[in-house]
């Protein structure tokens, strides 16, 4: 056998031992389409298969793609992507909720899917089927993303009129009269945050990301006129966002009340309860809406005093008078951890390290982020045994998952989404956080590339199992040419 039939065969034994040991410590308490007895089989036919360094890293990318496929629920309007197990009183149809779809598409893209179930879960909020305008989303730039990596646009362009009637719709209900778009830090999906309701870095991040997704597709039809007006709203919206939202080095949020008219063309005073940094100050970066001179903003990331905790990011600023401030309420972004807000950021951070000439943040600085965010993936069970575990948010201290404790001591009401609501959470990133940041995959003129951001200390990794246009790829890193016994340094190959 020769070196890549021996090493592919191990890293599926690998997956099949990891599977096995997260079914074995597992309450199979809500399955839907893929039970963990089939869970082996569906994932070693469709993710991308690793083999890394650091094995802690490696044990949570399978786990959180053995959570994913938990989350693949079939519907009479085809195949969706939960966020809860359980069903929840304010979810939609069929249990869906819009607020992490942009992520569940970013994710899923990855997946061979040869049934095309990430297109049914894309048309379902398309089509209206759920209610894709309760949370804020970037819909028109997660389908834009969608089509890069499989290198095929014509699902965006089939799309491109639904995208520009959410985009009005939107427009409608949350532009306000100077240009900006208003919306409460709830239906951000970031309730009781410090700076609260206004005009917020992250809808109009997302409407800008949109408006370029628009002016892209609107070009490949030919739509010259189309590409024309939305390639002027974006300019709009960045130039607002640029005067307006960035402020004494950060971007941040101008409060305002539903009610109040944002007619301004100067940035007002923020009040001092309201006026902090937070980590939705980064999400510009994660659509690459920043020129190039503002990235010392990262340096927060790595201060202690400011977002590095023990356990994570802090959703605010840990030196703010308000941070980690008590409300009767179980979801809180005044500071505890939320790994949606965690997956934002290290996609922001992949973005300025691979697209802007910067000297803020290296890629040790983005390997400890992404690290730290795989070791909060555990919890304690009564009997002392830790087990990986992703849920809602966490103390940014101690690590633990604070909702869950909330819920559990409030004897997991019904009304609040009943017993482990949050178990299995599909609310953020992990697996893309590795495959595009750390290894640095995507897709170019038709071909797999790769722009690693791995440390130093790394001799090696491999992907297998990359799908593109019904061709699989490998990508292989060997610092010395031992480890594999293949080729020296990164290598891109076709398999199939």
């Amino acid at each position: 056998m020769n070196n890549n039939a021996t090493e592919v065969s191990a890293v599926r034994e690998k997956l099949k031992a990891y599977i096995a040991a997260f079914n074995a410590c597992d309450d199979e308490l809500y399955p839907q389409l893929i039970s963990n007895a089939d869970a082996e089989q569906f994932l070693a036919e469709n993710i991308p298969l690793i083999d890394c360094p650091d094995k802690e890293l490696e044990r949570i990318y399978y786990f959180r793609w053995w959570t994913f496929r938990k989350h693949i629920k079939k519907t009479d309007k085809g195949h969706i992507i939960t966020e809860f197990l359980p069903s929840v009183p304010w979810a939609g149809p069929y249990n869906s909720i819009c607020c992490p779809a942009c992520f569940h598409v970013r994710e899923g893209r990855w997946l061979k899917d040869s049934e095309n179930r990430l297109k049914e879960y894309m048309d379902f909020w398309l089509d209206g089927h759920g209610d894709l305008s309760a949370y804020s989303t970037w819909i028109a730039h997660a389908v834009w993303e969608y089509c890069c990596l499989k290198d095929d646009f014509s699902y965006g362009v089939k799309a491109l009129p639904k995208l520009v009637s959410f985009f009005e719709k939107r427009e409608t209900i949350h532009r306000q009269s100077n240009g900006l778009y208003w919306s409460n830090d709830n239906r951000d999906g970031m309730e009781y945050s410090i700076s609260g309701p206004g005009l917020r870095p992250t809808l109009n991040s997302y409407a800008w990301a949109d408006a370029v997704a628009i002016c892209r597709f609107a070009e490949m039809t030919g739509d010259h006129a189309l590409a024309a007006k939305y390639n002027a709203k974006a300019k709009e919206i960045k130039d607002l966002t640029e005067d307006l939202l960035w402020s004494n080095g950060f971007y941040r949020t101008i409060p305002m009340e539903e009610n109040e008219t944002a007619d301004f063309r100067t940035r007002p005073e923020t009040p001092a309860a309201h006026d902090v940094r937070e980590l939705v100050g980064f999400v510009p970066w994660y659509f690459n809406l920043p020129d190039n001179d503002k990235d010392t903003a990262f340096y927060a990331l790595t201060d202690p005093n400011i977002f590095q905790a023990p356990c994570g990011l802090t959703t605010a600023e840990q030196g703010h008078p308000r941070f980690m401030e008590e409300h009767d309420h179980e979801c809180l972004w005044n500071g505890p951890v939320w790994p949606f807000a965690t997956s934002q950021v290290l996609v922001a951070a992949s973005n300025l390290l691979h697209g802007y000439n910067q000297d803020t943040l290296d890629k040790q600085d983005y390997y400890n982020m992404l690290l730290q965010y795989a070791r909060s993936h555990h919890m304690t069970k009564e009997d002392g045994t830790v087990v990986p575990w992703i849920d809602e948010n966490l103390h940014p201290a101690t690590g633990q998952w604070l909702a869950r404790s909330i819920l559990e001591s409030w004897g997991w009401k019904p009304e609040m989404g009943g017993y482990e609501r949050g178990k299995d959470y599909n609310h953020s990133l992990f697996c893309d956080l590795v495959l595009s940041g750390l290894f640095g995959i995507g897709v170019e003129d038709g071909q797999f590339t790769a722009q690693p951001l791995i440390p130093d200390s790394w001799d090696y990794f491999r992907v297998e199992n990359l799908w593109l246009k019904g061709k699989q790829y490998r990508i292989v890193y060997d610092k010395y040419g031992t480890h594999y016994g293949l080729n020296q340094g990164l290598s891109i190959q076709a398999v199939t």
